[in-house]
């Protein structure tokens, strides 16, 4: 019978990272919960729990790396060898560039970025020595294509990848076993639009279309079990981006330009010092646990054909010409 497998996951306590805690206790998986706020992880060890995992609940801000090796100190000590690390906490500042500190933009790339360098670093750390591991980077597709409003977080994104390439190509060289790999996501119905520091006129929202955070986590769990491939791709958003961004650059910036500011708002106005959790956790000892899910699930979708086609890649492009061919001998009998 094979033993279940140890899993950390940062930013645990809401969104993308607890429903992805949530999958892997599914399947009798032992995970430790890295987050800073008190009321999230209590709440994502019980859905840990209930799910069929072991949980194991560490205050952390991953901007700090001492803290993160001691949280992986603790989790060896009690969980055993880490065999899965999966990075997904982040913050951000929903504001024009001009409109936002050299101090906040600091500390957005000091979690969004440097989190997961110092986080890679903790885990190879352990993987080393042992010559397996895996680490999962949930990036975004404003990773491969910045929009306005999200300077900060779109260049601690984009960070992520370029730092993810370079450590791959390193284990490559050495011929290691140990695999690290990246997942894009697309806009996700997280609590972040109700928790980020924002200084819109009304409530942030993700642009549409939106996805659950439980599909986006299904792919977490799948490119750990597949890191070998470079990356994934979640959404068809995300494709649309990649695409829009390699065949017309100057249009799709013309196009963010006209509607990347309504885009990412509602309709309901928020008053201007609405709390965040850009310096503490908003959900605190004394805070309120936000969950896996933001405000939009009226809006969101639970299904993607891109994380299909993303499994199986070489059947969607086989598919894709066979329907080229199609198309083409359509426009040929039209003409005929």
């Amino acid at each position: 019978m094979t033993p279940p497998q140890t899993v950390v996951i940062t930013g645990a306590s809401g969104g993308i990272a607890r429903a992805t805690a949530i999958q892997f206790a599914a399947r009798g998986a032992r995970v430790a919960l890295l987050a800073r706020g008190q009321a999230g992880l209590d709440g994502a060890v019980k859905d840990v729990e209930n799910a069929g995992g072991t949980a194991l609940a560490i205050p952390t801000d991953v901007a700090d790396p001492d803290q993160i090796e001691a949280a992986a100190e603790q989790v060896e000590n009690t969980l055993g060898p880490i065999d899965i690390w999966v990075n997904v906490a982040f913050t951000s500042v929903f504001a024009p560039f001009h409109q936002i500190s050299p101090a906040e933009f600091r500390r957005v790339t000091e979690v969004n970025y440097l989190g997961y360098v110092y986080a890679t670093m903790t885990a190879l750390g352990r993987m080393r020595p042992r010559e397996r591991g895996t680490i999962v980077q949930v990036g975004s597709a404003l990773g491969l294509r910045s929009i306005p409003l999200q300077s900060a977080y779109c260049g601690s994104k984009h960070a992520i990848n370029g730092f993810t390439e370079s450590v791959r190509t390193e284990l490559m060289h050495d011929h290691s076993n140990i695999a690290i790999t990246v997942v894009h996501m697309p806009a996700v119905n997280t609590p972040q639009f109700s928790w980020v520091l924002s200084r819109l006129p009304h409530h942030p929202q993700p642009v549409p279309p939106i996805y659950q955070p439980e599909l986006a986590a299904r792919a977490v769990v799948f490119a750990a079990d597949h890191p070998r491939r470079k990356a994934y791709w979640v959404g068809s958003s995300t494709v649309g981006t990649v695409l829009g961004q390699r065949i017309a650059p100057a249009l799709l910036d013309r196009y963010l330009a006209r509607t990347g500011f309504s885009s990412q708002q509602t309709a309901d106005p928020v008053a201007p010092d609405r709390p965040h959790n850009l310096w503490e956790p908003a959900d605190g000892a004394t805070g309120h646990d936000y969950g896996a899910h933001g405000v939009f699930d009226d809006k969101a979708i639970s299904h993607d054909p891109q994380q299909w086609c993303s499994r199986h890649p070489r059947m969607a492009s086989a598919a894709a010409a066979g329907a080229a061919a199609l198309a083409g001998a359509a426009v040929w009998l039209r003409r005929r």
